[in-house]
Parts: C-alpha cells; structure tokens; sequence
C-alpha cells in the first residue's frame, strides 16, 4: 500500500465542504448504492458500494460485496513486510478474519480501509460519517496486525470514481438506488448475501426487477430505463 495514497483526490472532499452530513444538501457520501438488478456492466452487476465522497467534483465508493478471490489478509501482511511469516499464527482475531474485497476498477493496486470510527490516525483519516472511517496508508494494517486496530474494518483494492455529474446521470437513468448505510451491510462477514439483504432493506423484492428495460412494477423503484454504458469508471473523481 501506497503511503502517499492518504493524499488521494477524495480529499477534495473537504474543499467542497463534503463530510459534515453533505446528503441533506443533496450529496450522497456516507450512504450506499445498490446496483440495479437489470445493470449491464458486469465490473458492477450485483455490487453494493459505500460512497466515501461525494460533491460537485464527482464521487468515489468502496463495492463491499465483492471478495478479492483467493487474496488472504494474513498472507498479504507477509508480502508488505508487515509481518514474518512466522508471526501469521500470532495474530488478532480480527485480523484473521480480515476481508479482503475488490473495492472497484480504478488503482487497483491501493489499498483503502473502510473501518469503524474507534480508530483515527492524524492526517491520514477521513471521518466519513458519525460510524465510519476511511484511512488509506500502511499504519493502519500495521495496527491490525498487532491488535491495536478498529473493532471493524475491511480491507479493499481498488475504488469506484465517477466524474462531476456522473452518479447523478447514473441514478437518474435508474443504475443504481440508494440507502442510508448499514453498518452490518458494510462491515458483516456473508459477502455473498449483501445485494439481496440491501434491497430488502429499502422494501425491494429483487424478483420484481427481472423484467425486460422500461417495464414497471408496484414493488420496485421507477421504471427501468437505459443503464449508463460504463458506470463507476472515472478515474478522476
């Protein structure tokens, strides 16, 4: 991981006075986006993001539901030189059970933790909302490794971007949906079952949504229309 990625173009952020509850002015970070069932672009189908920034600059999300195959959080502490291996049976509960996930299509050699707000390092983390964080330099795996990490936390390659008025376009032509983020949705350990427990959570059943573009049902969002070619691809949020 990349000490310099704390100086990511998230930051930007906070020049556009994002973070301090930005959704009631119209702005979605802190919450998720739940792909459509009927999404195209197969980087995204099924995919739950977090959305850690969001302004008239553009967006940038972390999918939550997409394992890093056969990636193991251990084994990578060992190839950062983090950790011996000999040290991998020392290690904490919590980073044995670490999860590793594809975050999105964008620098997917970088790594970002999403985790929970008990664990703040100065100048490198960004206090999304009241419950989560996002810190993207090495200190923190170092503390994971030893125990003195967040209670939760996810690791994560790569991001979804989206340029100024992207998301919005994308919403608009009914590629994603939204909701207030669950902390168990982001942070909980059945990947797999994440998309389906996200649109029952907003009162979506997602066998009302297998139906052809432009049809209607009394049970999903507004009509399915055109899906955005290639969503989440800026790679300049």
């Amino acid at each position: 991981m990349d000490p310099e990625v704390k100086k990511a173009r998230i930051v930007r952020r906070k020049a556009a006075g994002v973070g301090d509850n930005s959704s009631n002015r119209g702005y979605l970070d802190g919450q998720l986006l739940i792909a459509m069932p009927v999404m195209g672009d197969p980087r995204f189908e099924r995919s739950v993001i977090y959305l850690c920034a969001h302004s008239s600059e553009g967006a940038m999300g972390i999918i939550v539901n997409r394992p890093a195959g056969s990636i193991d959080f251990p084994e990578l502490l060992v190839q950062l030189d983090i950790i011996k291996k000999t040290d991998q049976i020392k290690l904490s509960e919590n980073a044995e059970s670490m999860k590793v996930l594809k975050g999105g299509p964008v620098e997917t050699g970088r790594g970002f933790v999403l985790h929970s707000s008990d664990f703040f390092i100065k100048d490198a983390t960004l206090r999304i909302d009241d419950g989560i964080c996002l810190t993207a330099t090495v200190d923190i795996l170092k503390a994971i490794a030893r125990g003195a990490g967040p209670k939760h936390a996810i690791l994560a390659l790569g991001y979804a971007g989206w340029a100024p008025g992207q998301l919005e376009t994308e919403i608009q032509d009914n590629g994603w949906l939204h909701c207030d983020a669950d902390p168990d949705l982001v942070f909980g350990g059945d990947v797999e079952e994440k998309y389906l427990r996200a649109l029952r959570k907003i009162g979506i059943d997602p066998a009302c949504c297998r139906m052809n573009p432009g049809m209607r049902s009394g049970n999903c969002a507004p009509a399915l229309t055109r899906i955005p070619r290639r969503p989440g691809e800026c790679r300049d949020p």
